[in-house]
């Protein structure tokens, strides 16, 4: 029978006005293969927010300060090295972006960049984030900070 260990992590939808646009900072892992939200585990003594804003920081070059919770994900992975089955749970946060530029200093990240909100939701990965970011938008919308969504067209 397998061990299961629980993780827990933190991490940001770090977000900018830029030229009119609301961007997003993600970052590139795994050779550029994988786009997807600055996130990583909790020092001790950290809060959820701290770390989101640390990790985001680490792994984008980017400083912000938390806005809102955006909620959590939760899935399963197998750590080969460890012969254990990980549940991990990651809180999101809403964070806007204060200073800092993208910086590829960090090991743990291949590329970090600014992307248009709409480009962000096509070129991360994984749906649980896309999702994320979704709710992050709409956040971003009611704090008037974002134009309100197109309606639908009616149909003919």
């Amino acid at each position: 029978m397998s061990k299961v260990k629980h993780q827990v992590s933190s991490g940001g939808v770090i977000f900018r006005q830029h030229n009119g646009k609301v961007e997003i900072g993600l970052i590139a892992l795994r050779g550029g293969r994988i786009w997807a939200l600055p996130k990583g585990r909790l020092e001790e003594g950290e809060t959820l927010e701290e770390a989101a804003c640390r990790e985001v920081m680490e792994e984008t070059g980017l400083i912000g300060e938390v806005l809102r919770r955006i909620g959590e994900i939760s899935y399963w992975f197998y750590a080969k090295e460890e012969g254990v089955k990980i549940h991990k749970t990651v809180h999101f946060f809403l964070i806007r972006h204060l200073r800092g530029e993208t910086s590829n200093d960090s090991w743990e990240v291949d590329e970090a960049r600014w992307w248009p909100l709409d480009e962000a939701l096509s070129v991360l990965t994984y749906k649980s984030e896309r999702e994320t970011v979704e709710r992050g938008a709409e956040m971003i919308r009611e704090l008037g900070m974002l134009p309100p969504a197109a309606p639908p067209e009616a149909s003919r």
